[in-house]
């Protein structure tokens, strides 16, 4: 089974992520839920998080900020709509005023366990159009590179 990120526009409005990660369902999710592990690891690759709030319950918000050197700084946030634990995650994501395109968009990322490793899937729509779709889809891949490289070495590490 690859561990190589799938990163593929679906649609004109929507966009997916497939990416298989050494780690087991139960540590990938509470990479989610946690600010002390999110913060360590949300944001493309070239992106150091600099704050991460989350009230990790149906209707409770999240907040993050992000910087970079090349790219400047991304600040966005949303609200929990649904949570099944270690299976399903669905959540609004929205730039603030001043840090991105206008977006409002549901965010869908489901977890399966299978062979010790987790397939996680990661879905986003919908886009206003083409373009912003495909500007997302490289951002979210290196998103999800740097959170699967962070869950792959707290399992190592935890394996010891």
């Amino acid at each position: 089974m690859a561990t190589v990120t799938e990163a593929r526009a679906i649609g004109d409005d929507a966009l997916e992520i497939v990416r298989v990660i050494d780690a087991p369902v139960a540590l990938v999710f509470r990479l989610w839920e946690s600010w002390e592990h999110a913060i360590r690891w949300w944001g493309p690759k070239e992106f150091t998080c600099t704050l991460f709030e989350t009230d990790f319950r149906p209707g409770g918000a999240w907040r993050a900020h992000m910087v970079s050197d090349q790219y400047g700084e991304g600040r966005m946030g949303g609200v929990y709509r649904e949570i099944v634990r270690e299976k399903r995650l669905v959540f609004t994501f929205a730039w603030d005023e001043g840090f991105g395109p206008p977006l409002d968009t549901i965010v869908t990322v489901t977890f399966e366990e299978k062979d010790g490793r987790t397939i996680q899937t990661f879905h986003q729509t919908p886009f206003t159009d083409v373009a912003v779709r495909d500007s997302h889809i490289g951002g979210w891949a290196s998103f999800v590179e740097k959170e699967a490289d962070y869950a792959e070495a707290l399992a190592k590490e935890t394996a010891r």
